[in-house]
C-alpha cells in the first residue's frame, strides 16, 4: 500500500463520515433532505479517486466496506440502528451506491474518469432528478414501479450532462466527438434510472453510463 493509497482510503472515510454526521445531526428533522444532501455530495469522491494507486486497495478497503456499513444502517440490518437517512427514500439505496462504486472501481480502476461519469449519473444526476420531481413533477410515469415524472428525468439528463463537461476535464481532457459521447451517455443513464426500480437505479444508472462511455471512448473511438 503507499502513500496514496493510504491518503486515499482516510480522505474516502473522512468525508463520509462527515457528511453522514451533517445529514445525521443537522438534518435530522429532515430526513428526505439529509437523504438527498448524502447522496448528491458522495458524488465529490470523484476527486478523491486519481489520489489511490492501486485497484484492490479501492475496491476492498475504500469501496466494498460501504456495502457492508450502509445496510448496517439500513432498516433491514439486524443491529436495528435508527437512520433517518437510511429509512428515507429506498431503504437499500445507500447500499446499491456502494456496489456501484466498488463494481466500478473494479472494473476501471485504470480509467478513473470512467468510474467518474458512472458516480455522476447515480449522485449528481440522480439526486437532482428526485429533487426536481418531488418538487416540480407534474407529467408523471410508472414504467417499473416507480413514480417518476417527466422533469424529474429531464433534470437527470441536465445534470449529468453539466457535471460531465464540468468534472471531466479534472482526470485531462474531455474525449474526442465529447459533444455527442457526453449527450448519449447522459440520455442512456436517464433512461436507465427512468426504468429501474426500487432503488437500483443506483445501480443500472452508474453502470450504464460508465460502460457506455468506456465502450465509446476507448472500443468504437480507437
Amino acid at each position: 500500500m503507499t502513500t496514496g493509497d493510504i491518503v486515499g482510503v482516510l480522505s474516502v472515510y473522512l468525508y463520509v463520515i462527515l457528511l453522514i454526521l451533517i445529514s445525521e445531526k443537522f438534518l435530522k428533522k429532515y430526513p428526505v433532505v439529509g437523504r438527498k444532501f448524502l447522496h448528491l455530495m458522495v458524488g465529490n469522491i470523484i476527486f478523491i479517486l486519481p489520489i489511490f494507486d492501486n485497484r484492490w486497495v479501492m475496491v476492498l478497503l475504500a469501496a466494498a466496506p460501504f456495502i457492508f456499513l450502509t445496510f448496517l444502517i439500513s432498516p433491514y440490518s439486524p443491529l436495528k440502528i435508527k437512520s433517518g437517512t437510511s429509512i428515507a427514500g429506498h431503504r437499500l439505496g445507500l447500499v446499491y451506491y456502494a456496489i456501484s462504486w466498488t463494481v466500478l472501481a473494479l472494473l476501471f480502476f485504470h480509467r478513473m474518469e470512467v468510474i467518474a461519469v458512472g458516480i455522476i449519473a447515480m449522485s449528481y444526476g440522480d439526486a437532482i432528478a428526485s429533487l426536481v420531481g418531488q418538487r416540480w413533477g407534474k407529467r408523471q410515469y410508472n414504467i417499473t414501479g416507480d413514480l417518476k415524472s417527466v422533469e424529474g428525468s429531464a433534470a437527470m439528463f441536465a445534470s449529468t450532462l453539466i457535471a460531465m463537461i464540468l468534472f471531466l476535464p479534472y482526470y485531462g481532457s474531455y474525449p474526442s466527438m465529447y459533444w455527442i459521447i457526453l449527450p448519449m451517455t447522459a440520455v442512456l443513464a436517464t433512461f436507465a434510472e427512468g426504468l429501474v426500480p426500487k432503488g437500483l437505479d443506483n445501480i443500472s444508472a452508474s453502470l450504464v453510463a460508465a460502460i457506455f462511455y468506456y465502450m465509446m471512448v476507448y472500443v468504437v473511438m480507437l
